[in-house]
């Protein structure tokens, strides 16, 4: 037995129209090609499809019984040519990405309404998580890309830089007025340096540009997002560094003031993650450059 593609469609043209002369303008055939090819298929199955009368075709219950199982093989065939179509589409399509949350609300806000008015055809998944945990998920495969602070955890991966993204010193108001501010983030006191809690990059970055360690007793104040953190600044509790990015985001507090450094000026890189040997690579270059163009 041979059923083709073509005949179900035509199957599902007649089913339609009731009509042979109509079924066959709507596939652009020509009547008597339609009528062959339901016929060859009728022989195939053994059984009647239609009922023929005159300017008529119903469909007979064996005709009923199949209709439904043509519908169901013409849309998987459309949908497997979408699939193969959205290869040849760049950001088309499922997504999965994953983001650091000190990356997160600051590009996210304007990179979704670029990538929705630039690629309507892709389907984008979000997962915020800390780097380590992203790492295994993109090595798992849980998401396609991470966009994190470079250099990211060895693994069978794939990076490139997108962005740089100074670091500056979030100080009270009333640490502001001092003189004595240090110019270098190495000269911060490590007592007063507040960071994230453990497993974000950003307190593992603070503690490098500040030339600390991890043995060194910071205050004894930890948060898990940005917004705690400068809370506790304002509050006189310490200083922080804070990425440049996440300054028009974060900085609504009267009690809170930024403070650069001197030059060289301490800065991390913002890079896209991918699988070594991803069928995503044409993705991640069209994704690098809408993240790099904010």
């Amino acid at each position: 037995m041979n059923i083709t593609l073509r005949q179900c469609s035509y199957l599902v043209a007649l089913a339609g129209t009731g009509h042979f002369g109509r079924a066959a303008e709507q596939v652009h055939v020509t009547q008597p090609a339609l009528s062959s090819q339901v016929a060859q298929m009728e022989a195939n199955l053994g059984g009647q499809l239609f009922e023929r009368r005159r300017g008529e075709a119903c469909l007979t219950p064996l005709g009923q019984t199949i209709l439904p199982l043509a519908q169901s093989m013409l849309e998987t065939a459309q949908k497997i040519e979408d699939i193969a179509q959205r290869g040849h589409t760049p950001l088309s399509g499922p997504l999965k990405l994953g983001v650091i949350p000190t990356v997160a609300p600051y590009i996210l806000p304007a990179l979704l309404p670029l990538l929705a008015e630039a690629h309507p055809g892709l389907e984008l998944r979000l997962k915020e998580a800390t780097t380590s945990a992203l790492r295994d998920d993109l090595e798992s495969g849980a998401v396609d890309m991470v966009i994190a602070a470079l250099p990211f955890p060895d693994g069978p991966f794939r990076s490139k830089a997108v962005r740089k993204d100074r670091f500056l010193m979030a100080v009270s108001a009333k640490d502001a007025q001092r003189a004595d501010l240090p110019k270098r983030p190495e000269a911060l006191e490590p007592e007063r340096l507040l960071l994230l809690a453990e497993g974000h990059c950003l307190r593992d970055q603070a503690l490098d540009v500040c030339g600390a360690h991890q043995g060194h007793r910071a205050a004894d104040l930890e948060a898990t997002s940005m917004a705690t953190l400068l809370q506790m600044v304002a509050c006189g509790l310490g200083v922080t560094l804070l990425p440049e990015m996440a300054v028009p985001s974060e900085i609504g507090n009267s009690a809170l003031r930024i403070v650069p450094f001197s030059d060289p000026q301490p800065e991390r890189t913002i890079g896209l993650i991918w699988r070594t040997g991803s069928a995503r690579q044409q993705d991640a270059d069209r994704l690098a450059e809408h993240i790099a163009a904010l």
